[in-house]
């Protein structure tokens, strides 16, 4: 039997780093091989190219680069991590996937949503995560939460707020395109409350 692919989506501050490792634990307290990634990265090459996207630098990237530089790192991602273990049997979830990349660089960087698709059409053919969990919090609220955890702010991070805003803005349009696999968690609920949630998206997924 084929395992699952879940990412987990929103922008900075939203509480993904805490949401990914209680779905790993549920995940495998439900008896399941569980594998965590993250985009960019996952890879030794993709890890490569995670750092050259998030560092600070004197001449910065071109959206155009910054964009197949992402698809890049994703092909490797599923060529080598993804498909292999789902293929196996075991479950992956996966820090951001594809829908980042609609937000961030379509919203925030304001790159055509056709261009970005055309390209996710040919790299990906058509592979998508079987759920998706978007984070969802107010900019303002997520942007305290960023500073108040880390003094290490990387690139994207340093953006400005109106940046931001067009992320979240793209992340609830891409939620209200395909409801049956965005699943919208409100992260400013206390924590109890989310993971609530969480196990009974989960849950569904299991059985079906």
């Amino acid at each position: 039997m084929n395992g699952k692919f879940i990412s987990i989506e929103g922008i900075e501050g939203v509480g993904k780093s805490t949401q990914l490792v209680f779905i790993e634990r549920y995940l495998k307290q439900q008896g399941k091989k569980v594998i965590i990634t993250r985009e960019p990265g996952g890879t030794r090459m993709g890890e490569e190219i995670r750092e050259l996207l998030i560092m600070q630098r004197e001449d910065d990237i071109a959206v155009d680069t910054e964009l197949l530089l992402i698809f890049a790192a994703r092909v490797e991602h599923i060529v080598q991590v993804i498909k292999p273990a789902i293929h196996r049997g075991d479950w992956v979830v996966s820090d951001r996937f594809f829908d980042a990349t609609f937000a961030y660089q379509g919203g925030g960087r304001g790159i055509s949503t056709d261009r970005i698709q055309q390209i996710s059409d040919w790299t990906l053919n058509g592979f998508k995560p079987d759920m998706t969990f978007l984070l969802d919090l107010p900019v303002n609220h997520s942007q305290r939460r960023v500073i108040d955890r880390d003094n290490n702010i990387d690139r994207f991070e340093r953006e400005k707020t109106d940046f931001f805003r067009n992320t979240r803005s793209c992340y609830l349009q891409r939620s209200r395109q395909e409801p049956d696999r965005i699943r919208v968690i409100d992260a400013s609920n206390i924590i109890n409350d989310i993971q609530k949630q969480l196990i009974s998206h989960l849950s569904h997924l299991i059985l079906n």
